[in-house]
C-alpha cells in the first residue's frame, strides 16, 4: 500500500509535466489558410508534412534565394534581376495570384504552392538563425525576395494584403496635409502639387523607413516620417525585415532543442554550409557537348576553358610533372566530367608523368584512375560509375591544400597577391575586374569571384547571345561547379566560331575568349 501510495498524485504531490513536453500535445491552430499570395510569416506551419518534403522544399527555397543573392553581387540592375529570376521562381517556387484560378479563388494548386512557400521558408529559418552573419543574410535576401513577389501582384491583392497586416499606421488629417502641404510637396521629389492635395499620406516612426529618409524622399516632423502612399512599399519591406529578424532571433534561441534529433540536424546543417557556397550535382547529360573533340592531345588547347582551380593544377602539372594525390582526384574527375574517356585520362597521366617509368605509373597512379571511373573497386563504385566530378562547395569545404598540394579553390586558399598573380598570368588585367575579385574574396564569396572572371572573360559573346536569344535561360544562372564553367565557356566560343566562319558547322574546338 504505502508503495503504491508514492507515485498517486496529491494535493501535495503534484504530478508536473515538462513544458516541452505539454507545449505542443495540441496545436492551437491547424492546416494555414492561405487568403493572400504574399505573406509575412507571422505564423509558423504545424501541420505534418514527410521528411522529403522537408528537405525538397528547402532545397528549392534555397535555389532561389541563393542566385537571387548572386544577382545583386553580379551588379545586375532591378530589370535584369527581374527577368532571371522569373523562371527560376516559376520552376523551383510558383506562387501564383488568385486570379490565376479558373474560380477566382484558392483552389488546391494555389493552396500547395502556398504551403510549400510558407513551409520552405520556416525550414531555413532554422538552417540560419545559428549565427549572426547567417541571420543578416537571410533576412536581406528573403526580403529582396518578398520586394519581387510584392511589386509583381495584382494590386488589388496587393491591397488587400495591406490591409489584412493591420499595421500601425496613422494616416495623415487634411489638417496636417494642409498645414504641412508646401513641405510635403519640397520633400517629396517627384510629386505634384494636385498629388500632394489629393493623395493618401501615411504617419509613421522615421526608424520604419530608414531608406527613404536617408534618400530624402519624405518630410519628418517631431520623430514621424509623413510617406506617401506611393512609397507603401518601402514601409512593409521595414515591416517584413523588422518581423523577420525578431523571428531569427527567437529560432536561434530555441536551436539547441534540436540538437538530440539527428534526422533534422544533418539536414539543416547541410542548408546552412549550401548558402555559403550553393551545391551542385553534375550528371552525364551536363557534359554532353555534341561534335567536341575531347581528347588527351587536346587538353592543353582545352585548358584556355577550365576555371583558375583546374587551370592551376594543368599548370603545375605541366611545371612539376606531377600532383598529389587530391590535386590528382580533383583533376581526373573534372577531366571525366567535360567527357575525356578512361584510356584517354590514362595516356593523358602517364604522358604527364614523364619523370617515372612504366612501372611504376602502373604499381602507383594507374588504379587511382581507373577507380574514379569505376572500372575497379566494389560492385558499388561499378555501378554508380566510380566517383561524380567535384562542385565548387566540396573544393571549398573539402580537404583543405597542405603544403606542397595545389588542389582546392584559388580564390579562397590562395593569398590574395598570389591570386592576383595568377590571374594576370593566365590574362586577366583588367583592374576593375581585379579590384571586384578582391572585394568578393575578402567577403568570402568565392563563387561570385569566378563568375566576375567568366563574365569578364565572355563579355562580348554573353552580350550577343542574349541579343539574339542563344543564350538564356540556365545559361545565365550563377556557375557552381568547374565543369559547369568548362561547357559554358566552350559552348561560347563555338559561337564565336561560328559567326566568325559565317557558318553554323562547329565541329571542331575553337577558344575566341579573353583568357590566353
Amino acid at each position: 500500500m504505502n508503495a503504491q501510495s508514492q507515485y498517486r498524485s496529491g494535493p501535495k504531490r503534484r504530478n508536473v509535466v515538462s513544458y516541452r513536453k505539454k507545449q505542443f500535445v495540441s496545436a492551437s491552430y491547424g492546416q494555414y489558410e492561405y487568403t493572400h499570395r504574399l505573406n509575412l510569416y507571422r505564423t509558423p506551419p504545424v501541420a505534418e508534412i514527410t521528411l522529403e518534403q522537408f528537405e525538397q522544399w528547402a532545397i528549392d527555397r534555397l535555389r532561389v534565394i541563393s542566385e537571387l543573392e548572386a544577382c545583386s553581387f553580379r551588379n545586375k540592375t532591378p530589370s535584369e534581376t527581374t527577368s532571371h529570376m522569373t523562371p527560376l521562381l516559376a520552376r523551383y517556387l510558383p506562387l501564383a495570384s488568385n486570379t490565376a484560378s479558373p474560380t477566382g479563388w484558392i483552389d488546391g494548386r494555389l493552396q500547395n504552392e502556398r504551403q510549400k512557400d510558407h513551409y520552405s521558408h520556416f525550414i531555413l529559418r532554422l538552417a540560419f538563425a545559428s549565427t549572426e552573419d547567417l541571420r543578416r543574410r537571410f533576412t536581406r535576401v528573403e526580403t529582396a525576395l518578398f520586394r519581387l513577389r510584392y511589386q509583381d501582384a495584382d494590386p488589388r491583392e496587393r491591397s488587400a494584403f495591406v490591409e489584412s497586416l493591420q499595421l500601425d499606421w496613422n494616416m495623415v488629417s487634411d489638417v496636417e496635409r494642409k498645414e504641412y502641404a508646401q513641405q510635403l510637396q519640397n520633400s517629396t521629389p517627384g510629386l505634384k502639387k494636385q498629388d500632394s492635395d489629393e493623395g493618401g499620406w501615411f504617419k509613421v516612426d522615421w526608424e520604419t523607413v530608414p531608406e527613404l529618409v536617408e534618400n530624402r524622399k519624405v518630410f519628418v516632423r517631431s520623430g514621424k516620417a509623413f510617406v506617401p502612399v506611393r512609397e507603401q512599399l518601402s514601409m512593409v519591406l521595414a515591416e517584413f525585415a523588422k518581423q523577420l529578424e525578431r523571428g531569427l532571433e527567437l529560432t536561434g534561441r530555441a536551436l539547441p532543442q534540436l540538437d538530440e534529433d539527428d534526422r533534422l540536424t544533418p539536414i539543416l546543417n547541410h542548408l546552412s554550409k549550401n548558402f555559403a557556397t550553393p551545391d551542385a550535382s553534375f550528371s552525364d547529360s551536363d557534359a554532353a557537348m555534341p561534335g567536341a573533340n575531347i581528347s588527351y592531345a587536346n587538353i592543353d588547347a582545352l585548358s584556355q576553358h577550365f576555371p583558375l582551380c583546374m587551370r592551376n593544377l594543368h599548370r603545375t602539372l605541366r611545371a612539376t610533372s606531377h600532383l598529389k594525390h587530391y590535386g590528382r582526384l580533383q583533376y581526373t574527375l573534372f577531366l571525366k566530367g567535360i567527357g575525356l574517356t578512361l584510356e584517354d585520362c590514362l595516356v593523358f597521366w602517364r604522358h604527364s608523368f614523364k619523370l617515372i617509368t612504366d612501372d611504376t605509373f602502373n604499381k602507383e597512379y594507374r588504379y587511382n584512375v581507373r577507380h574514379a571511373y569505376g572500372d575497379v573497386g566494389g560492385d558499388g563504385n561499378r555501378r554508380g560509375r566510380g566517383y561524380s566530378p567535384f562542385s565548387c562547395q566540396k573544393i571549398l569545404t573539402e580537404h583543405p591544400p597542405g603544403s606542397g598540394e595545389t588542389h582546392g579553390c584559388p580564390y579562397r586558399h590562395f593569398h590574395i597577391d598570389n591570386l592576383t598573380t595568377l590571374l594576370q598570368v593566365t590574362g586577366v588585367t583588367d583592374r576593375d575586374v581585379l579590384r571586384g575579385v578582391k572585394e568578393d574574396v575578402g567577403k568570402q564569396r568565392y563563387h561570385i569571384a569566378c563568375n566576375r572572371v567568366f563574365d569578364w572573360a565572355h563579355k562580348a559573346e554573353i552580350q550577343r547571345g542574349k541579343a539574339d536569344g542563344t543564350w538564356q535561360g540556365e545559361n545565365l544562372d550563377t556557375i557552381v561547379h568547374p565543369n559547369t564553367y568548362f561547357k559554358r565557356s566552350y559552348l561560347l566560343g563555338q559561337q564565336l566560331l561560328a559567326e566568325r566562319q559565317g557558318a553554323t558547322d562547329m565541329k571542331e574546338p575553337t577558344f575566341g575568349n579573353n583568357l590566353t
